[in-house]
């Protein structure tokens, strides 16, 4: 612990905490946002089928990854406690880090077996690799109180999603050229599966791969954790006793509990745009041939991206200057606009406009997020229950939007009327982080 506490602040050390955003962010862009939706989406187009029989009932394919999706934060949200407990108590948080960052990767992989005759072995994976980014996401932010001063935070924090907004797009790039050509790099149509369809799945692999191989850095570097003094007992249910002492300690910080309540709603759609956007261009836009649909995709996937790189930097900085509240104010108010703007899209060009303003908000709203919470939290070095708390309020979150995202979709017919619906959170998210300010007053 000592060693831990005097490289507080150091150079490698923030540094070595910011380069997991690179190592795991391939899974945010590859999986999540990009490949895989588009494969998923194929996959149907190619069986000409859009529905498809799940544990003897009919559902369509864009609400069946919805529910499978808010399914796995459920899961989520109660693992997470769980293991922050037992981090706390033994100390050991880098492990868990080590072992869900393991779990994800080779969940990645084993997507390269999703097909529809498969589909239950699919989800599984698709299921657990959620969990795996997810979870060690978690117990990486945890960190971030431990290894930064509080002046330092806004900046590393801006700098781990630029890392990761840099990585994935350097993988993306190869994964698109393999995809688009796949004759250069050898593989051709084989046993009736169509060559960019087989390049899709090399794709999961290489994410897997880059995961795994560029976190030994992080690993190397971050400290082992803090170990809790006191009993032992009941070691698997502390973590949710931490919960709820937290939930006591918030009672006596009214700013970290408005603004908890203000991340709370406005993330709930974040992070549900973040997982649903792709399979709502590749539903909803008019993109002409399937070859098109692929490549538009994926470009404005990578556009989202790069604009990202710019935007968490900018709010940073902006941040600085205005206040960190007042410039969430802003963002939200942003993205008010775009989820009116996205009911009337039709065009790719419309797509992309709505992707380079995404870029700008997705990257400045989730680092500013992360390093206010950091800011405003009491002097503890009990900092995995707190940010398990944040995180666990995060999923709960995306459970909530996901599965309204999803049965919205499905009871009108149409995703577009789902992001009027997002639009109303980000409302009501200006209006309590109003309040956070004056709490401090």
């Amino acid at each position: 612990m000592a060693q831990a506490l005097a490289l507080k602040g150091s150079k490698k050390l923030l540094n070595a905490w910011a380069f997991y955003d690179w190592a795991n962010s391939v899974y945010s862009l590859v999986i999540s946002s990009a490949i895989f939706p588009i494969f998923y989406g194929a996959l149907f187009r190619v069986a000409g089928i859009e529905r498809v029989v799940i544990f003897g009932g009919e559902i369509a394919r864009a609400p069946l990854i919805s529910y499978v999706t808010s399914l796995a934060f459920v899961f989520i949200a109660i693992v997470t406690p769980l293991v922050s407990g037992i981090a706390d108590y033994l100390g050991n948080k880098r492990l868990f880090l080590k072992f869900f960052c393991y779990l994800g990767a080779l969940s990645c992989i084993g997507l390269y077996w999703f097909s529809l005759e498969n589909i239950y072995f699919g989800l599984v994976c698709y299921f657990f690799g959620l969990v795996g980014f997810w979870v060690s996401f978690a117990i990486n932010n945890s960190y971030l109180p431990d290894i930064a001063f509080p002046e330092q935070q806004d900046g590393i924090s801006a700098k781990g999603f630029s890392l990761g907004y840099v990585g994935s797009v350097i993988l993306l790039i190869f994964n698109l050229t393999m995809v688009m050509q796949p004759d250069v790099f050898g593989i051709t149509d084989n046993g009736g599966e169509v060559a960019e369809i087989k390049a899709m799945k090399y794709s999961f692999i290489s994410v897997g791969i880059w995961w795994i191989l560029f976190s030994q850095y992080t690993f190397a570097h971050l400290p082992k954790g803090y170990k809790r003094e006191g009993e032992r007992k009941n070691i698997v249910l502390n973590g949710f006793r931490e919960l709820k002492n937290v939930w006591h300690q918030l009672g006596e910080n009214t700013r970290l509990k408005r603004y908890l309540g203000a991340f709370f709603v406005y993330s709930m759609a974040v992070q549900t745009i973040m997982l649903i956007a792709t399979y709502f261009g590749e539903e909803e836009i008019t993109w002409g041939s399937d070859s098109e649909r692929t490549t538009g995709l994926i470009i404005s996937i990578l556009v989202i991206q790069i604009v990202a790189i710019f935007g968490a930097t900018v709010t940073a900085r902006v941040s600085k200057k205005y206040g960190n509240i007042n410039t969430l104010m802003v963002i939200n108010c942003i993205w008010v606009a775009l989820c009116v703007y996205a009911y009337f899209l039709q065009t790719p060009m419309d797509f992309y406009i709505a992707a380079s303003f995404v870029g700008v908000v997705m990257g400045g709203i989730q680092a500013l997020s992360r390093s206010t919470y950091s800011k405003f939290l009491p002097e503890t070095t009990d900092t995995t229950s707190f940010f398990s708390f944040y995180d666990v309020a995060e999923k709960i979150g995306i459970i909530i939007g996901t599965f309204l995202y999803g049965a919205v979709a499905q009871l009108t017919g149409s995703m577009r009327n789902s992001t009027i619906f997002l639009g109303l959170f980000f409302l009501i998210g200006i209006y309590l982080l109003t309040r956070v300010n004056s709490a401090r007053k």
